[in-house]
């Protein structure tokens, strides 16, 4: 695209508003990203280390499955965000959280 001479400010100044434009996306999209687990996919040996479980340990867990594997081939991948929810699912309720207090009567001991 050729411009002339009188043109070129006019040209720069469209320039530079899209420039500008997609700077701000591009922020917009780091800080989407950042709000994102991040989904890596782990080997056995860091996923071990991940979850504080020794090596065997896992195998047994992907044998018996109850634990959240991708296998390629020979190879067991784990998502390290399946692995956060699979530790979280495990959560338990305190006793208030069962028994919320209600009409002043304690919870059963």
């Amino acid at each position: 695209m050729k411009y002339t001479f009188e043109e070129l400010p006019q040209a720069i100044s469209t320039l530079h508003e899209k420039v500008d434009r997609i700077k701000d996306l591009l922020l917009e999209n780091r800080s989407q990203n950042s709000l994102r687990p991040r989904d890596d996919l782990l080997t056995i040996r860091q996923a071990a280390e991940f979850l504080s479980l020794s090596i065997p340990t896992l195998y047994t867990k992907v044998s018996r499955k109850e634990i959240p594997v991708n296998k390629r081939g020979k190879r067991l991948y784990f998502s390290s965000v399946e692995l956060s929810e699979w530790v979280k699912s495990g959560r338990k309720k305190t006793t208030e959280e069962i028994y919320p207090p209600t009409n002043g009567i304690p919870p059963p001991t």
